[in-house]
């Protein structure tokens, strides 16, 4: 069987019963949309970051897109943030009209480099929008700091970041709002698509329930301000909902996952993940660096191994962003990142002679 980084089928065959029972559950409950569901996860997952509301959407893009509307961030508006990131980041940014700016990233942790993000701010900043990337969070404080001192908004794109911690902080409930993905790879992933903005201010999350519900608030018929239609789908809620009370247990096995690579290839010249001073790492993909990662993912074919770069092609040199204006040399660390990094197979339900086969290839291929 090939490897690959991601494989949801084990985790599947333990926890059918409890999946097919929430499906179940949605179908008899006699409401399909916005039901009781819906309403339960989005207590419960706010109750879990300590904030008073969360609002349910349909995908991890629309989360940041309707995070920055309901922040007030729009046309002429300016978002600094990071090129080393999924696209969705910076597509939802400039879906509202905003324009993305982009600080380099720190070379051991590959974060936003914080000590740039205050050079970045123009008069016409809005909003930081820190990437808590690969399964660890940026270091906020800087951040809050500086949000504070200029009036700025922050919104945590938290999409790669379920259940990491920051000096005991969970991701999400150190900015004005937060965004997350439940996109299946992610660490608490749902069958589909789906997401949700979560935040502490009462007047953001009611902008955020207009907005994912086509504008409207009273009643269906009347629209308070243009919105979308991108509410979170009742059985990928319910479905969360259990997923959600084993998120502890899905770090924990990530978390064993990842020492048993440092373990095992810990003594080779690949550069393994730094956590960062104060976090907890949750994992969310294992990211390694190397010089010559090309060569090294082809040889890995041979062993019918078949890795990912997160990512090959930052999101400032791509065309559809070539209007920005920054061009390539423009980030460096970036730049050079993303020649070098790949990642290995990492999901909570990896078998342990699968790893042992990826790090033993890995290791023969470093030898030759």
């Amino acid at each position: 069987m090939p490897t690959r980084v991601w494989d949801y089928l084990p985790e599947y065959a333990a926890e059918r019963d409890d999946i097919m029972d929430a499906v179940e559950t949605v179908f008899r409950s006699g409401q399909l949309v916005l039901g009781e569901s819906v309403r339960r996860f989005e207590e419960e997952f706010a109750a879990r970051h300590g904030v008073r509301h969360c609002v349910g959407v349909d995908n991890g893009t629309n989360a940041v897109k309707l995070g920055l509307q309901a922040l007030g961030v729009g046309p002429g508006d300016e978002v600094v943030t990071v090129s080393n990131t999924a696209a969705p980041t910076v597509v939802a940014i400039d879906a509202v009209g905003a324009t993305p700016v982009f600080v380099d990233v720190d070379p051991a942790t590959y974060l936003m480099d914080v000590a740039a993000v205050a050079a970045a701010v123009t008069p016409r900043t809005r909003c930081l929008l820190p990437v808590h990337l690969y399964g660890q969070c940026v270091d906020m404080a800087p951040l809050e700091r500086l949000a504070e001192e200029r009036g700025l908004a922050v919104l945590e794109d938290c999409a790669q970041a379920h259940g990491a911690l920051h000096h005991g902080r969970p991701a999400g409930s150190m900015g004005r709002a937060a965004a997350f993905s439940f996109y299946p790879t992610k660490v608490l992933g749902a069958y589909g698509d789906g997401g949700a903005t979560i935040t502490s201010d009462d007047e953001v999350a009611a902008n955020l329930r207009r907005l994912r519900y086509y504008g409207m608030e009273r009643t269906y018929y009347v629209v308070e301000t243009p919105g979308h239609n991108a509410r979170l789908d009742e059985v990928q809620a319910e479905i969360l909902r259990r997923k959600l009370t084993r998120l502890d247990r899905y770090v924990e096995d990530r978390r064993a996952v990842a020492a048993r690579y440092a373990e095992g290839l810990g003594d080779t010249e690949l550069a393994l993940p730094v956590t960062a001073a104060g976090n907890t790492h949750v994992y969310y993909v294992y990211v390694v660096r190397h010089p010559r990662r090309d060569e090294i993912i082809e040889a890995l074919r041979a062993y019918d191994i078949h890795l990912n770069i997160s990512y090959p092609w930052p999101v400032h040199t791509m065309s559809g962003f070539a209007h920005l204006g920054h061009g390539r040399g423009s980030l460096p660390t970036t730049e050079e990142l993303a020649g070098q990094i790949f990642s290995l197979p990492m999901y909570p339900s990896l078998p342990r002679g699968v790893q042992d086969k990826v790090i033993d290839a890995l290791r023969t291929v470093l030898r030759h």
